[in-house]
């Protein structure tokens, strides 16, 4: 396929080094350190689209026009993630028109603005020859590489399981345990489950009888169905369930019961994949931990197990400013706005014309010199006309030597989608947060200290610190028991010290009781009934 000079400019065909798979070393960086910023407007609208693609509907009880309709507002805003699930939907032709130019490009516009996912993307386009692209792993793998040293989280877990082989298997697998490693542990810091699980497997390959390797297997598939990976709480309710009569336990001893708990996480992350289980430690602790009393109901144990989060308020609303009144052409529907930038590029038209699209036109003087012409361009308002219907030639206000007008397309209204009051958290409405009992102290904690009250907490460090962007999001919290200690960040493979931590009191929790071991999931036997 050739290729002009215009189209050799633009990201797809970006000149990158090629994909090295024994390169010496890697850096980590964190994507969210680097992704554009977003405005809280623009976060309303989007998070409005992930509740209407709600996994507790069938896709196909899915409003998915009007979810790419908010996901373009919410990119005419400036959210980079908007804009990254549009081209998605134009992608796969769901909610629009499928446009694969349209995904391309839109990816390419995310590439400009240095966001590591999209280069990531690119690298998956050329793998599948996606429209114009020829399909050429090679391509698709430096862009990998590209995205992977930006901070792409996906693509460094990508790449780096593929260097965890024993010796080279090209072009599947290579032999470069060490970047590899490095690799997994930057993507799983940044809290992505999939890592989590490659290392996990990882440890369980080397283990060998190794305790101390099965232990760091453990904790990372445990980490991993925290973070959301179903094939890490599969993985574990097959281990803890595995028999020496049929399989053999790879990283953990016969515990039907934590086996049943693992198996019923990872069928809830089955059915919806944004799930995120930071405070399974309440219900499904790591031995020698002993597991606390369930009622067998499955929603229990996943409830349970999720983020808290505080009830919104909903603080009065100002009243809004007296809207103009405006009747005849000038009018709009209720509810209805113009858009950003009309759906259609119509070139201006000059007021002895007939309109060649329906839709809003407003009159502009093609030369406004002096203070009465721009003054007269900024009195005029968005007008209605009908497809063939002839401008409005009377120009009220101006004379025959202030020159012509032309009349400019505004496009068709679209439906208002300002976000509403508030009234509930959106964690909550997407199913993947609660609301906690609310503490009946406010406490707060210095992570070197140990937990003065057991419960759910959560944890932050200062803006400034160079760590805050990817640590201080929603799902970082943790079950912590009075007397124990708080979570190490380090053993997530961030660069923060314990004592750069301050813990927050979210919910107050009884502690386990001792005497009681296991529930099963009908809830009728225990420890006294096994012994």
């Amino acid at each position: 396929m050739k290729h002009d000079s215009q189209d050799k400019a633009l990201p797809r065909f970006t000149k990158l080094e090629a994909f090295n798979p024994h390169r010496l070393d890697f850096a980590c960086k964190h994507e969210a350190n680097v992704n554009p910023s977003i405005s809280a407007e623009a976060e309303a609208l989007f998070q409005q689209a992930l509740m209407l693609d709600n996994h507790e509907l069938w896709p196909q009880q899915r409003d998915y026009v009007k979810i790419a309709v908010l996901y373009e507002q919410a990119m005419n805003l400036g959210h980079w993630k908007a804009q990254f699930n549009l081209a998605g939907l134009y992608l796969t032709g769901v909610g629009v028109l499928q446009d694969l130019e349209k995904a391309i490009a839109l990816t390419e516009d995310l590439m400009q603005k240095g966001v590591p996912a999209a280069w990531d993307n690119m690298g998956a386009y050329y793998m599948g020859g996606v429209g114009p692209l020829e399909q050429d792993a090679t391509v698709a793998y430096a862009f990998w590489q590209k995205a992977a040293d930006m901070g792409s989280m996906a693509a460094q877990t990508y790449i780096g399981a593929k260097l965890m082989a024993a010796s080279d298997q090209s072009p599947e697998a290579w032999a470069n345990r060490r970047v590899g490693m490095k690799m997994l542990e930057c993507a799983y810091a940044q809290g992505y489950g999939r890592a989590g699980y490659e290392l996990g497997l990882d440890y369980t390959v080397q283990s060998h009888g190794d305790k101390t390797k099965k232990a760091s297997a453990l904790r990372y598939f445990h980490g991993a169905a925290k973070l959301g990976s179903e094939r890490a709480a599969n993985f574990l309710g097959s281990d803890f369930g595995a028999s020496s009569l049929s399989t053999i336990n790879v990283v953990t001893e016969l515990d039907k019961f934590r086996s049943e708990r693992y198996m019923v996480i990872g069928n809830a992350l089955y059915r919806n994949p944004d799930l995120r289980f930071p405070n399974l430690d309440k219900v499904l602790p790591l031995p020698p931990a002993k597991l606390p009393i369930w009622d067998g109901n499955e929603e229990t144990l996943i409830n349970a197990a999720k983020a808290v989060v505080p009830k919104p308020t909903t603080p009065p609303r100002p009243d809004a400013p007296p809207a103009p009144v405006r009747i005849g052409r000038a009018s709009a529907p209720e509810g209805w706005r113009l858009p950003d930038k009309p759906q259609q590029s119509v070139a201006p038209q000059y007021e002895s014309t007939a309109a060649p699209l329906g839709g809003y036109w407003i009159a502009r003087l093609m030369r406004p010199v002096t203070e009465r012409h721009q003054a007269w361009n900024a009195a005029q308002v968005p007008l209605r006309y009908e497809q063939g219907e002839f401008f409005d030639r009377s120009r009220p206000g101006l004379r025959d030597d202030d020159g012509r007008i032309q009349f400019h397309y505004l496009g068709q209204p679209v439906e208002e989608a300002l976000p509403p009051a508030m009234t509930e958290h959106p964690l909550v409405a997407r199913g993947i947060g609660r609301y906690g009992d609310l503490a009946l102290l406010p406490h707060e904690c210095n992570g070197q200290l140990p937990c003065p009250q057991t419960g759910i907490w959560s944890a932050s460090v200062p803006q400034d610190h160079p760590s805050s962007s990817v640590f201080n999001q929603w799902h970082r919290q943790a079950y912590v028991t009075r007397g124990s200690s708080f979570p190490d960040p380090k053993a997530g493979h961030l660069a923060i010290g314990r004592e750069e931590l301050t813990w927050y009191w979210l919910e107050q929790a009884n502690e386990m009781r001792g005497d009681v071991e296991y529930v099963s999931l009908g809830g009728s036997e225990t420890a006294a009934d096994r012994s």
